[in-house]
Parts: C-alpha cells; structure tokens; sequence
C-alpha cells in the first residue's frame, strides 16, 4: 500500500479554487477534504463535522498548546486550524488528503509534513480578471474588494514558492491540470515502495 499524499491548494479569493476542490473531489474517490477546525459560529446550512468543526476559543488555544495543529491562524477575529491527527491517519491509510487553506497555512504544512506535501497554487488569468469576478458577486462593499485585491497581490507574489502553478482561465482545462499533478505525485517513486517489495 502507498502512502498518501496532503494536497494543498491555495489561491487569492476569486480565483475559483472552491470550484476545482469541489470537482476533484466529486471526481476521485481516492481524496477527501480535511475538515478545519474554526471558532467562528455557523452559518445557516453549515454542519458541525461536515463544513467545519465549530469549537469555542478556549478550546482551539487549549489545542494549540497541546500541539494538535498542523497549520492555525486568526483571520479576522476567528481562529481557524488543520487537526494534525486527521490528516496524519489518513495518509498512514494509504488516502490522500486535500487541504484548502491560504498561504501561510500551506508553508507550515510543508514545515511539518515535508514531501508529503504537495502545494499547489491557483492563479487568475490576471488581476483585472480577478477584480471582474469579485464585482460580478454582487456581495462584497467596494473597501472590502480593494483589500482582497490588495491582499491578493501578496499572495501571488508568492506564488512561486509552489511546487506547482494551475491558471484558471477555462475551468475544464484548468481542471484537467489540477487532476493530473494529483495523479503524477501519486506515482513518485518514494510514494511507491509498495511496487517495488515486489522485486526484492
């Protein structure tokens, strides 16, 4: 059995990563989506356990102290956090695992999991693109377009820092890509120890 891999994706809001985690999701049996941990209250609709697990601050910093997070931050008065020991099973199994978390999350999981990480970033065509989509919401006041804009920008100059770069101009294509990193990681060889005990 090979061991599984923690795929994780990030982008500048707008870019459409929900989207292409939602496909490749519903697309590969063999991945499921790591469920955070986050102080915020739910929203209508959203379920304890399926979109998030909802605990209270007391209880995140409890678990930060105890060591419990592979990646946390405090994003706008909330703490939010990847449980090291869900992620950790998963792959001891033989899954693999999707993350969707920003930026700065992705570079702690690579601190702690190393190569079984693999990072992927989803671009824009261009900011001017990204600025349309986020108009074209409809949700979002002006002051608050301007600062994921700015915050934007941030993020895609360290882009680079990826292992891997998908642009989301036609959502088909840039599926395809986002799907066939996934495949190709899975067959590295030190993924695939498994194959070669055949011969030894």
């Amino acid at each position: 059995m090979r061991r599984g891999l923690v795929l994780v994706v990030s982008a500048p809001s707008g870019a459409g990563k929900t989207t292409l985690c939602q496909k490749l999701l519903a697309a590969d049996p063999e991945i499921s989506f790591s469920v955070s941990y986050t102080t915020r209250k739910p929203r209508p609709r959203e379920k304890n356990g399926v979109d998030y697990f909802f605990v209270d601050q007391d209880t995140f910093e409890k678990m930060i102290e105890e060591g419990a997070f592979l990646e946390w931050a405090k994003v706008y008065d909330h703490y939010y956090g990847t449980a090291k020991a869900q992620v950790e099973e998963t792959i001891s199994q033989g899954r693999d695992i999707l993350l969707d978390i920003d930026v700065q999350g992705a570079f702690q999981v690579r601190e702690k999991l190393g190569r079984d990480a693999v990072l992927v970033f989803i671009l824009p065509p261009s900011l001017t693109e990204l600025e349309r989509r986020l108009r074209s919401r409809g949700t979002e006041d002006e002051e608050t377009i301007k600062r994921r804009l700015s915050f934007a920008r941030q993020e895609i100059a360290r882009a680079k820092e990826f292992d891997y770069l998908v642009c989301n101009q036609e959502l088909a294509r840039a599926f395809d890509e986002f799907w066939s990193i996934l495949k190709a990681e899975r067959q590295r060889s030190f993924r695939r120890q498994d194959l070669l005990k055949r011969f030894s």
